[in-house]
């Protein structure tokens, strides 16, 4: 006869529990908002993405005329970080499209475009008379994140470096609502930060022209 086992204890439970959830969190990053973990790392609320912000790093806002945020930039002494996210078809794949169109335009403006292979997949390199370009593309569920780097070449591993580490702890806020595919995701500032913003913008229309 087969022996009866025995139930399992709360404990038993408990630490299977525990072992299933670490299963299904993701081991690095960019997370998903219903799959990110609670590291404790502190990261930039925008919105649609909550990134870390590198050490000595400082925020720069591209506003669009119309009154929209066009994109947050990381500003740090090695280069410029880049993080944006899109939305993104179900089944995936959208990077490699992407990538694709935006190798083809590069060479278009003269620079020297090369793929690398990275921890996310294929990752585009540019050199350009302006800069040293890298760019990583991430496929989420329903969503694309592009991370770039820019900055001098001499520099352009560091800031490499910088970028992946951005990436890892970023997490992606895609929303339920449906979207055509890569629009990006919109970016909303922190309060204080729109206040900072909003005050600049004031205090230079209030300059007459000539003035400083």
């Amino acid at each position: 006869m087969f022996r009866r086992g025995r139930g399992k204890s709360k404990r038993d439970a408990a630490i299977e529990e525990q072992a299933e959830a670490a299963e299904q969190v993701p081991s690095r990053g960019p997370y998903d908002e219903s799959e990110a973990p609670d590291s404790g790392v502190e990261r930039l609320d925008l919105g649609s993405v909550r990134v870390p912000v590198p050490e000595g790093g400082q925020l720069q806002v591209e506003v669009d005329p119309s009154g929209p945020v066009r994109a947050v930039h990381l500003v740090t002494p090695v280069g410029r970080l880049t993080v944006s996210a899109f939305a993104a078809p179900r089944s995936g794949g959208l990077w490699e499209e992407v990538g694709n169109e935006l190798a083809d335009q590069l060479r278009k403006d003269g620079a020297r475009v090369h793929t690398e292979q990275g921890d996310w997949g294929v990752e585009l390199v540019a050199d350009s008379p302006k800069a040293a370009l890298r760019f990583v593309g991430v496929d989420g569920p329903r969503w694309l994140l592009r991370g770039v780097a820019a900055g001098p070449a001499e520099s352009a591993k560091e800031c490499a470096r910088l970028l992946y580490g951005v990436l890892d702890d970023t997490v992606v806020v895609r929303g339920s609502e449906p979207m055509p595919v890569r629009t990006p995701l919109p970016i909303e500032l922190p309060e204080a930060i729109l206040r900072h913003i909003q005050q600049a913008q004031a205090q230079q229309t209030e300059t007459p022209n000539g003035q400083v």
